[in-house]
This record gives structure tokens, C-alpha cells and sequence, in this order.
């Protein structure tokens, strides 16, 4: 089973967590880590290695960090490019972690990667554009008479 890493500022992780655990219960070879004000970015990813070695059982490890660019999606990446079969995804959002554990059986970590950035760029709407649409499909519907 591929293993999950959750990591982002403060308490974007835990906070995701209880969310993903909420929708799609508790999960194995799932780990989530914070970013606090009290942690080095030494610290970080000493937590992050600690966490592929834990998780990795041979099918590999994807990292889901909240911002692209920040640190959490840097050590990640510092990770992903000196370990085998570990793989980055970054600016994730609830949806994309709570299908992570559905999705994460019977597939490869690069299927499970690009599976989850098709659900993340699915999920984000915006309702106002979304509500005209309905409407104006509702009006190209009436007959008329």
C-alpha cells in the first residue's frame, strides 16, 4: 500500500486529519505532520524521513503539503529527489487527502499522483459562476409556447 504524508504550516496536518478521518476513517501507513513556530526546518524533515522510513513498506510514499513553495513542500521535495519512489504533490486540499486513502489500493504512486491532481483541480469551483451556469442551463430548458 502506498504510504501518505500529510505536512503543511501550524496545524494544517492535524487539522486535515480529523477532517480525512471524519470521511474516510482511520487509515494505515497515514501520517501527518505539523509545521510549528517551535520547529527548525531541520526538524521538519528530520520528521519527514523519520515518517518514509515508517510508512514505506515498498509501494512507495507520496507527500501531500499544503503550499507550493513553502517549507513543508520543500523538504518534502529535498526528500523526494535523493529517495527512491517517493513522489510530491503540493497545494492539496481536503479532497484530494480524504481520496488518497480511497484511491491509494490497486495503483501505482504515479497514478495515485495524477489521480489525485485531477480530483484537486475538479474540486475547486467557483459557486457564483457555477449558479449562473445551472441557471442559464434551467432557461435553455424551457419550451416555451
Amino acid at each position: 500500500m502506498i504510504g501518505i504524508i500529510v505536512s503543511g504550516h501550524l496545524n494544517f496536518a492535524t487539522g486535515m486529519q480529523s477532517a480525512a478521518k471524519a470521511i474516510a476513517g482511520e487509515q494505515e501507513q497515514f501520517v501527518f505532520i505539523d509545521f510549528l513556530e517551535s520547529m527548525s526546518t531541520d526538524d521538519l524533515e528530520a520528521k519527514m524521513r523519520e515518517a518514509v522510513a515508517e510508512i514505506n513498506t515498498g509501494d512507495g510514499v507520496l507527500f501531500l503539503t499544503d503550499l507550493v513553495g513553502g517549507s513543508p513542500c520543500n523538504r518534502a521535495m529535498s526528500i523526494m529527489l535523493d529517495t527512491p519512489n517517493v513522489e510530491l504533490l503540493a497545494g492539496v486540499n481536503l479532497a484530494m487527502i480524504a481520496n488518497a486513502a480511497f484511491e491509494r489500493d490497486g495503483c501505482t504512486l504515479e497514478e495515485l499522483a495524477e489521480t489525485l491532481t485531477e480530483i484537486g483541480g475538479s474540486t475547486m469551483k467557483n459557486m457564483r459562476e457555477e449558479l449562473k451556469a445551472i441557471t442559464a442551463q434551467s432557461h435553455d430548458d424551457e419550451d416555451g409556447l
